[in-house]
């Protein structure tokens, strides 16, 4: 796929590794079960924003920008990542942090990602769950400009049709391990939130004429909502691309039974699918978004929609850090509702 007509610059370490996981196939007794890792991307711990960042930060730099501003939940791995990229290209990083999750004690505000942003010299401010985020960043982006800064505003999860490119780059990255490894899929699952890794994969899929199943595992937003936004993104950055025809809109397929009572909270699936994992593979995932999203690939196998001899790929985006926000969880090994 000819990306280099993109402005990107390197982040990350790339090609992310594409593993079996053995231990855990034999377990669960079904398909087999491969992981691509991009929790090993390099930047900040890693994580999935980091192929994004590579498109949105070149661009940032073309435009002269001197600070990105972007916004993202309290113990969001897109602002960690964000504020490691501006450490790594010499720009300022200034992020708003949503209080989406309130119930989990006095240090939720202080450990894990956050503990991370203090150390890259991100300056931030909390806003209350509700507003509209993006308009608050681009708000927040204009005020500095009026100080005579030059920002360039990232939206939240960096999901827009620039960094969703990232996701483009690996469909294709994923599809070339395939032909080189001899393998055929049957789906690929990982966790969705703000809609740009699923959308990037979906359009870069569609680019190369690959009709695979993409299932995004919702965090958040029930399925139907969740499958609007993926779409409406998918289409903007098929278009961007310059891919010809419509991507069809039933080619976006969310599972929202992992969202439990939202955005943030835990569920007794989750803690027993990051402790599988992390069990039978020495991996670990995060609370947020990975933990739910394997959780939903668990559940799936479970449920008999995946089974043997089928081959499925889960798509680890990150965000480990976020464990040590949630330290209450492993340690009576129960999805408590408040620390």
């Amino acid at each position: 796929m000819y990306m280099s007509r993109f402005d990107r610059i390197s982040l990350g370490h790339f090609p992310t590794p594409l593993e079996r996981l053995d231990n855990l196939t034999a377990r669960l007794g079904g398909p087999e079960i491969w992981i691509k890792r991009d929790d090993c991307t390099g930047l900040a711990t890693g994580g999935n924003k980091t192929r994004k960042l590579e498109f949105l930060v070149a661009e940032a730099l073309r435009w002269g920008a001197d600070t990105i501003v972007t916004h993202g939940a309290t113990q969001s791995n897109h602002v960690r990542q964000t504020a490691a990229a501006a450490c790594r290209t010499g720009l300022g990083c200034h992020a708003l942090l949503e209080r989406r999750v309130t119930n989990m004690g006095d240090l939720y505000d202080e450990t894990g990602n956050v503990l991370l942003d203090d150390v890259f010299g991100c300056s931030y401010e909390f806003r209350p769950e509700g507003l509209d985020m993006n308009a608050e960043g681009q708000a927040a982006a204009d005020a500095l400009a009026e100080r005579g800064r030059k920002p360039y505003f990232v939206p939240g999860g960096g999901s827009n049709p620039v960094g969703a490119l990232g996701y483009v780059g690996c469909a294709d990255e994923l599809v070339r391990q395939l032909d080189l490894d001899g393998l055929r899929i049957d789906a690929i699952v990982h966790a969705t939130g703000s809609a740009g890794t699923q959308a990037g994969l979906l359009a870069g899929l569609h680019a190369m004429s690959v009709d695979l199943p993409v299932i995004g595992v919702s965090v958040r937003a029930p399925a139907e909502r969740q499958r609007a936004n993926v779409h409406r993104l998918a289409e903007a950055t098929a278009d961007h691309l310059g891919v010809r025809g419509d991507l069809p809109r039933e080619r976006v397929l969310v599972d929202d039974t992992q969202v439990g009572e939202g955005y943030g909270q835990p569920t007794d699936e989750m803690v027993d699918a990051m402790q599988l994992l992390a069990r039978e593979e020495g991996i670990l995932l995060d609370p947020v978004y990975s933990g739910k999203g394997f959780a939903g690939l668990v559940a799936m196998i479970r449920r008999g929609e995946f089974t043997k001899g089928q081959r499925v790929v889960f798509v680890h985006t990150g965000g480990s850090a976020a464990l040590f926000a949630y330290p209450h969880l492993f340690s009576d090994k129960t999805a408590a509702k408040a620390a």
